[in-house]
């Protein structure tokens, strides 16, 4: 078996694998501080609630954009589950060329979401993800990233106008009804969904406008994609479990 951990800004996300087929997955809060023996024991018990042997586990492979936690969990990873994890960063084998300004900014996690969303989807392709930020990617059809856009996330945005604003309250992020808003609740609401929405489709516009790729796919995932997905055509497929496929795409090229 192969165990996945992406680690963000807000969500770890693991996923364990057997053979090509996810027989699990879990999503806990990045948190500090944390021992590595608590990651352990906590990992061990998500393992026991479904039943699964940690002893069948044999590799483990993690991206991760929040260093100061890495030192624990990646001490409790060997300590529990007796294996060293491959880190996803300079000198893992990716299938993809980055050709940005400066390749070693280049984010763990996105790297992951561009390697699996050319090796499952195909390019050109731009590859959105809903996350703390939301973030713009972009894969020309022979591999290579070459370009990314980063905007504030929806609860970034949603986080900015109830605290700097004293009068307006915090509020469930979803879509209301109308646009037409009558009441401040659904007025924040119809301003950042819509607003988002909007985003999305303009960005996504600019991008196939200069590449000079209409056709360019356009993939979504992450935690709030569920909530501007269903509203747009400018997102061809979402997959919530993008980047733990391009884990285990990254891992069978470094163990081949």
């Amino acid at each position: 078996m192969l165990l996945v951990i992406d680690i963000g800004n807000t969500n770890i996300v693991l996923g364990v694998y057997e053979g090509d087929k996810l027989v699990a997955n879990w999503r806990m809060t990045t948190k500090t501080p944390r021992t590595s023996d608590e990651y352990g024991i906590f990992m061990c018990n998500l393992f026991l609630h479904k039943g699964i042997d940690i002893k069948e586990v044999e590799d483990v492979i993690i991206a991760s954009v929040v260093p100061n936690i890495m030192y624990s969990l990646v001490n409790g990873i060997i300590k529990y589950f007796d294996t060293n994890p491959i880190i996803v960063g300079p000198g893992v084998k990716t299938g993809i060329n980055i050709r940005t300004d400066n390749p070693k900014e280049v984010g763990a996690d996105r790297i992951v979401n561009i390697v699996s969303a050319y090796y499952i989807y195909g390019g050109p392709a731009i590859v959105i993800d809903f996350g703390t930020a939301t973030t713009f990617d972009i894969v020309t059809g022979d591999g290579i990233f070459n370009a990314a856009i980063t905007s504030p996330g929806l609860k970034i945005s949603a986080n900015a106008l109830w605290q700097k604003a004293a009068k307006l309250p915090q509020i469930e992020i979803k879509k209301p009804k109308t646009i037409l808003a009558k009441n401040t609740i659904t007025s924040m609401q119809a301003g950042l969904v819509y607003g988002y929405i909007g985003q999305v489709e303009y960005i996504v516009k600019k991008v196939k406008e200069e590449m000079k790729l209409p056709d360019m796919k356009v993939v979504a995932t992450g935690g709030l994609a569920k909530i501007i997905y269903p509203e747009t055509d400018a997102i061809d497929v979402f997959d919530p479990m993008l980047t733990l496929k391009g884990l285990k795409i990254i891992h069978e090229k470094n163990i081949s």
